[in-house]
C-alpha cells in the first residue's frame, strides 16, 4: 500500500513540474478544443483544391486545413519555418534547399515528406492543370527529392523571394484517394468534415495536430452569406461569431469591430489591347482615372477606413512601391476633354463584378459607374456569380471584358506577385499587350541585385501609370465583426487561422 502510495504521489508531482507522459499531455490537448462559431463569408467557394483558384473564399476555409513550408508573422514582417525545418538554403543560383519536419502525416495517414513537396509544387505549375495562382510560383521550375525529408526547389533563374512564395503554397499529400477540390486533406490543426453545397462547410478540430497552438474551438462552420445586411443581422442576432466584411457605417451596431491595416487592393482592370473597345485609347483610359474621386470613396464609403492609391497596386511598404508616381486628382474637367479627343462621349462602357466577397465591392462599382456617366459616358454594370466572375471575366484570357473590378492583396509583400498577375500582359488578370511592361516584369523576377531590381520595377509601375492600364481606386483596411464571446486577433494579410480563435464565454 505505501508503494503504490509513493507511486502516485511521484506521478502528482511529477504533473505539477510539467513532466507528465506524452500519453497525458495528448490525452489532455484532444480534450481542450470544445464549442463551436460559424463564420458568415460572402461567397461560397469555388473549390477545396488548394492550389488551383485565386479565390480568397476558399483560402479563408483551406488555411486551417492545410499547412505550408514557411509561415509569416501576423504583422507580416518575420518569415519562419513552418513544415520546413529551418530556413532553406540556396544550394546554387536557381536551387533552394528545404529540409523538412519529420513525423508529420496528412490526415489520411501518408506522411509528410519530400514526395509530398514535389508533387504539390509539380501540380500548381502543370500548364494542363492552369492554376490561377500561378504569379505566386511563376520562377518555379520544379522540385526534386534529395531524400525523404530533403527536397530542392528549382528555378528558372535566380529568385530572391522563393522562401516567401512558400508560405503561399500549401502543401497536398503525394496519392490523395479522393478529390481534393471537393474534399480537402491536409497537415493542419483542423480537418474537412463536409460541404453541404449552397449552404455550409464544416472542419473539425485535428486532435493530432503536430505544431502549435492546438485548436481551442472544436467545430467551425462557414455559412455563405452574400448580403452583408443579412450578415450583420447574423451577427448581432447571435447565429454568426465572425462576418469578414463588416461595412464601415456597421461597425457601432456590430457587437465588437475590429479594425486592421489591410493589403487589400480594389481597381478596375481596363482592356488596354490593341482593338475597336473603348478602352483601347489611352486618352480615354486616362479620363476614366480623372473621372474619380478617390478620397471620396474613401471617406463616403469607407469612412477613412481606406486611403487612395498612389497610382499603383501597391503599398508603400512592400518592395517595388515607387514613391515618384502619385494618384491620377480627380478633374472631371480633363475627363471630358479627354474623352471629347478620343470621341468617346456617349459611347457605352461596360463594368463586369461580383458581389459580396470583397468591402463595399458592389457599392464601390457602382459610384465609379456614376463618376463615368458624370462625364459623358454611357455605363452598364453586369454583376455575375462569383464563380461566373473568375472563370469568363477575370482570368479568361481570351475574353477581356471593358473594365472588370477586382480587389487584390499580396502576402508575399514584394511588388513581383501583384505586377506579375495584373501588369504584365501574360498575367492572369492583365489587360494589355505592353512590351516593355512585360520585359522590364521579366527582368525584376530574376535579379538578385536589389537596386537594379527595385528600379526595375519602379519603371514598370510608372508606365503602367501613365498608359493607365488601371483605374487605380483605394488601399482598404480590414473590418471583421465579431461576437463577444469569440477572440481573436485578426492578421495583416487577411488570412484566417482558426487555431488562433478561442471562446471567452
Amino acid at each position: 500500500m505505501r508503494k503504490h502510495r509513493l507511486v502516485v504521489l511521484c506521478f502528482v508531482l511529477l504533473v505539477g513540474l510539467g513532466l507528465v507522459s506524452y500519453a497525458a499531455a495528448g490525452a489532455k490537448s484532444k480534450a481542450a478544443a470544445s464549442g463551436s462559431i460559424a463564420i458568415a463569408l460572402g461567397n461560397e467557394p469555388t473549390t477545396l483544391d488548394p492550389l488551383l483558384q485565386e479565390d480568397g473564399n476558399e483560402r479563408w476555409v483551406t488555411d486551417s486545413i492545410y499547412d505550408t513550408l514557411m509561415g509569416r508573422s501576423p504583422d507580416g514582417k518575420t518569415l519562419y519555418p513552418k513544415l520546413a525545418a529551418a530556413q532553406p538554403k540556396l544550394v546554387n543560383p536557381t536551387t533552394w534547399r528545404f529540409t523538412l519536419r519529420p513525423g508529420i502525416k496528412f490526415s489520411d495517414g501518408e506522411p509528410m515528406n519530400a514526395d509530398a513537396v514535389v508533387a504539390t509544387i509539380t501540380k500548381i505549375i502543370d500548364p494542363k492543370y492552369n492554376s490561377a495562382q500561378i504569379e505566386f510560383v511563376g520562377t518555379v521550375k520544379g522540385a526534386r527529392k534529395v531524400n525523404d525529408l530533403t527536397v530542392d526547389i528549382l528555378t528558372k533563374g535566380p529568385d530572391p523571394i522563393l522562401p516567401s512564395r512558400m508560405y503561399w503554397v500549401r502543401i497536398i499529400p503525394p496519392h490523395p484517394t479522393v478529390d481534393l477540390a471537393s474534399h480537402p486533406i491536409g497537415t493542419g490543426p483542423y480537418l474537412f468534415k463536409e460541404w453541404d453545397r449552397g449552404n455550409q462547410i464544416v472542419l473539425t478540430a485535428n486532435p493530432d495536430y503536430w505544431g502549435t497552438p492546438k485548436a481551442s474551438i472544436q467545430t467551425i462552420t462557414y455559412k455563405f452569406v452574400p448580403d452583408e445586411g443579412a450578415q450583420l443581422a447574423g451577427l448581432v442576432s447571435g447565429q454568426y461569431d465572425l462576418i469578414t466584411h463588416l461595412l464601415p457605417d456597421d461597425t457601432k451596431r456590430a457587437p465588437k469591430a475590429v479594425v486592421t491595416n489591410g493589403n487589400e487592393h480594389p481597381m478596375l482592370i481596363l482592356n488596354a489591347k490593341p482593338g475597336k473597345q473603348l478602352t483601347a485609347n489611352v486618352k480615354v483610359r486616362q479620363a476614366l482615372n480623372y473621372a474619380v474621386d478617390k478620397n471620396a470613396l474613401a471617406q463616403k464609403l469607407f469612412l477613412g477606413y481606406a486611403t487612395p492609391d498612389q497610382g499603383q497596386t501597391l503599398s508603400p511598404s512592400w518592395f517595388g512601391y515607387n514613391p515618384s508616381v502619385k494618384a491620377y486628382p480627380y478633374d472631371p474637367a480633363k475627363a471630358k476633354a479627354l474623352l471629347k479627343a478620343a470621341g468617346a462621349v456617349g459611347k457605352t462602357i461596360n463594368i463586369d463584378t461580383e458581389a459580396g466577397r470583397w468591402l463595399n465591392d458592389k457599392v464601390m462599382v457602382e459610384a465609379v459607374a456614376q463618376y463615368w456617366r458624370a462625364v459623358g459616358l454611357k455605363v452598364n454594370v453586369r454583376v455575375h456569380d462569383f464563380n461566373t466572375y473568375l472563370n469568363k471575366y477575370l482570368f479568361n484570357s481570351k475574353q477581356r471584358p471593358d473594365a472588370v473590378f477586382v480587389s487584390t492583396d499580396n502576402p508575399l509583400y514584394d511588388a513581383d506577385r501583384t505586377v506579375s498577375a495584373y501588369y504584365a500582359s501574360t498575367g492572369t488578370g492583365a489587360s494589355n499587350s505592353d512590351k516593355l511592361i512585360q520585359k522590364w516584369i521579366d527582368q525584376a523576377r530574376t535579379t538578385t541585385n536589389v537596386q537594379k531590381r527595385l528600379a526595375l520595377y519602379h519603371q514598370a509601375v510608372k508606365r503602367a501609370h501613365d498608359q493607365a492600364i488601371i483605374v487605380w481606386l483605394l488601399n482598404t483596411k480590414n473590418v471583421w465583426g465579431m461576437s463577444k464571446r469569440l477572440s481573436w486577433q485578426p492578421r495583416l494579410d487577411g488570412f484566417m487561422f482558426d487555431n488562433t480563435m478561442r471562446l471567452t464565454g
